[in-house]
């Protein structure tokens, strides 16, 4: 009876050791590709969004290794697995990449249009002709959508909503201000908020990417726990989106 007890315990620990062998090491660099977003994911490592994923991942020795990339690309590449994840990306945007259980930030989603105009509200945005940039679907996300066009940059907005090519433009907020900036007269547009939309990294379906995913969403759980994440993004002016409230 002990001898067969003993083999059995052998077994065991065997099975245990073999599955634990087929399980992924965590890899110690993750490779990200996201647009360039000015102080958010910026081509020279710094902003808020990049801050945020240095303190989830190099704490827990993963390096972050970015490539910058238009944002159609960048999840092109994930799909394809030539890097791990692309940053940015609403949920379930794309079905042939993993999402997180966490998202890492939030979007504030705007309405830029000429002050003269009416201030559009979600209810209303259906009566408008909506512009964004190509690749970013909003009309997945925002209700009452009908009438939008996609364009290829952000160079053409002004035009587009001074010369009544389009009602609203539709974008993040940092990339509205970088819009209005650009303008002559800023007074001449008004800013309207439509929409809250949580942010995630997508990750390619790989063994590796998996192990990274896991590490993420671990990670997530401990500084929002925590609050270690509230400094970055006091320190960038941007509101805190895990607050309960």
């Amino acid at each position: 009876m002990a001898r067969r007890w003993l083999l059995v315990m052998v077994l065991a620990m065997l099975s245990a050791l073999a599955q634990a062998a087929d399980e992924p090491a965590t890899p110690s660099v993750i490779h990200l590709a996201s647009e360039d977003w000015e102080d958010y994911t910026a081509a020279d490592g710094h902003g808020l969004g990049w801050d945020v994923l240095r303190e989830v991942f190099e704490p827990a020795g993963v390096k972050l290794d970015i490539r910058t990339e238009p944002y159609l690309r960048s999840m092109g590449l994930a799909q394809r697995g030539e890097v791990d994840a692309c940053v940015g990306s609403y949920r379930d945007e794309t079905s042939d990449l993993l999402y997180p259980r966490w998202s890492f930030d939030t979007d504030h989603i705007y309405a830029l249009g000429l002050a003269s105009n009416p201030a559009p509200t979600p209810e209303t945005l259906g009566n408008y002709r909506l512009a964004w940039v190509r690749g970013y679907d909003y009309q997945d996300y925002l209700p009452n959508v009908r009438r939008y066009n996609e364009v290829l940059r952000r160079t053409g907005i002004l035009s587009m909503l001074v010369h009544n090519r389009a009602d609203f433009y539709i974008d993040a907020l940092t990339e509205v201000d970088y819009v209005v900036k650009r303008a002559r007269d800023p007074s001449q547009f008004r800013r309207t908020h439509i929409a809250e939309l949580p942010l995630y990294l997508c990750f390619a379906d790989t063994p590796r990417a998996r192990a990274l995913m896991a590490l993420f969403d671990q990670r997530m759980e401990q500084l929002v726990k925590s609050g270690r994440l509230k400094p970055i993004f006091e320190r960038w002016k941007q509101p805190y989106p895990f607050d309960p409230n």
